[in-house]
C-alpha cells in the first residue's frame, strides 16, 4: 500500500469503506467542481476528517481515472 494512501487503512479498519465508496460515487459525476469544492473546505473539514484523505479525494476527483483508482485501493484485499 502506498504509504500517501494510508488513511485508507483507517477507514478500512473503521468499516467505512462502504461509506466513502458511496461518496466517491456520488462526487465522480461533479469532477473538477467537487474537487475544488474539496480545496475551498478543506480548512473546516480538515478539523474533522484528515486532510491528508481530503487532498488525496480532490486529486482523484481532478485526475482522469482518478476515482477508480482510490476505489480500487479502497476495496483491495
Amino acid at each position: 500500500m502506498n504509504d500517501k494512501l494510508a488513511w485508507i487503512d483507517t477507514v478500512r479498519a473503521h468499516g467505512m469503506e462502504n461509506m466513502l465508496g458511496a461518496a466517491l460515487d456520488a462526487l465522480e459525476p461533479f469532477g473538477a467542481l467537487a474537487a475544488q469544492a474539496l480545496w475551498v473546505l478543506q480548512p473546516g473539514l480538515g478539523l474533522l476528517l484528515p486532510r491528508a484523505a481530503l487532498e488525496d479525494v480532490a486529486h482523484a476527483l481532478e485526475e482522469p481515472g482518478g476515482i477508480e483508482r482510490l476505489r480500487a485501493s479502497l476495496f483491495e484485499d
